[in-house]
């Protein structure tokens, strides 16, 4: 089983007794996700003032002096996603003004990752672009979570630590008992990150989704490969957006004799009509996800299960600050 190594009480030694010039400042989009980081390393959040002109536009102030100090902004790029990146860009330009000396960007969910290659004609890459304009704006590393695909990592021209949430969804799966179980990829593209979470989930077995996508959002499930009869099924992606993927592959996995189905996904996009898909009495066992984005009440449903990364991130922000391996982290 592949857990994250922490350092908790040694980091708060340090941080309570002031000889550090690490600091955090939260985005509009996930605030309590930055707050139990902060809690994590014994900090508080650097106030700020974040308003908007009656025209829209944004403004932001920093309330207290980060000069000199190492800057870790937390702001995952998620919906209103136009909004949550510019408002990332603009705390980045009032750090560098500010004299931060790093500026990190914690992007706990990266937005436009879906662009992220040509597939048709005169098509945009705009995950690239929207690497070019963080570094254009001063950025100096990037610390993301199970970003869309593994290229994307490339694209930044600055150090991006890429980390994953799978321990906690795995630590979590591990403390249940699921009988004999099969991860399943729901696509032919999600292939490599349901092998790698098999190997961690005491390397069971793996089955594949072959499936058709006619337009955007819409996905048509065809077929198995692989042996699912009689057993749990734990269907695995990066995300849940409409839910169209996942539950269509739930409903073949249904129809295929599988026992009992678990959807995990470490970012609940949650786009409509996710509620009404996700919520389907006896579908799932339940839909495990992260706090990457933040969930609304009204999207919440009884199956759904939401785990905290907050220790893995604070992990992973403290160890860039003592600039020491973020990859040791993990231990098989």
């Amino acid at each position: 089983m592949t857990r994250f190594v922490t350092e908790q009480k040694t980091q708060q030694a340090v941080l309570k007794q002031g000889s550090t010039r690490l600091r955090l400042i939260s985005g509009t989009s996930n605030p309590a996700l930055s707050k139990e980081i902060a809690s994590y390393l014994g900090l508080t959040d650097v106030p700020i003032i974040s308003k908007r002109f009656a025209d829209g536009e944004l403004y932001i102030q920093i309330e207290q002096s980060i000069r000199g100090c190492d800057v870790f902004l937390i702001q995952p790029t998620c919906a209103p996603v136009n909004d949550s990146l510019m408002e990332l860009m603009i705390m980045v330009d009032a750090c560098k003004r500010a004299s931060a000396r790093q500026i990190t960007a914690v992007i706990p969910y990266f937005g436009y990752a879906r662009a992220d290659r040509k597939t048709a004609g005169r098509e945009s890459i705009t995950a690239k672009l929207t690497a070019n304009l963080l570094v254009e704006s001063g950025v100096d590393r990037v610390l993301a979570m199970d970003l869309h695909s593994a290229q994307i990592q490339g694209y930044f021209d600055i150090p991006c630590d890429h980390i994953y949430g799978s321990p906690v969804l795995v630590d979590y799966l591990s403390s249940k008992d699921l009988g004999e179980v099969v991860v399943v990829s729901p696509d032919v593209g999600g292939v490599a990150r349901a092998r790698a979470f098999a190997k961690q989930m005491n390397d069971a077995p793996l089955a594949i989704i072959d499936k058709r996508r006619a337009v955007h959002n819409i996905a048509e499930s065809l077929t198995v490969i692989g042996e699912v009869a009689n057993k749990t099924a734990i269907l695995i992606d990066d995300m849940i957006d409409t839910g169209g993927t996942i539950t269509a592959g739930a409903q073949l996995l249904r129809k295929e004799g599988a026992k009992k189905i678990f959807a995990c996904a470490s970012h609940p996009v949650f786009s409509p009509p996710s509620y009404e898909r996700l919520s389907d009495d006896g579908l799932f066992e339940q839909v495990i996800v992260t706090n990457s984005i933040p969930v609304p009440e009204k999207q919440r449903f009884p199956q759904l299960k939401v785990l905290s990364v907050a220790n893995m991130l604070g992990e992973a922000i403290w160890r860039i600050h003592e600039e020491s391996s973020v990859s040791s982290m993990f231990r098989q």
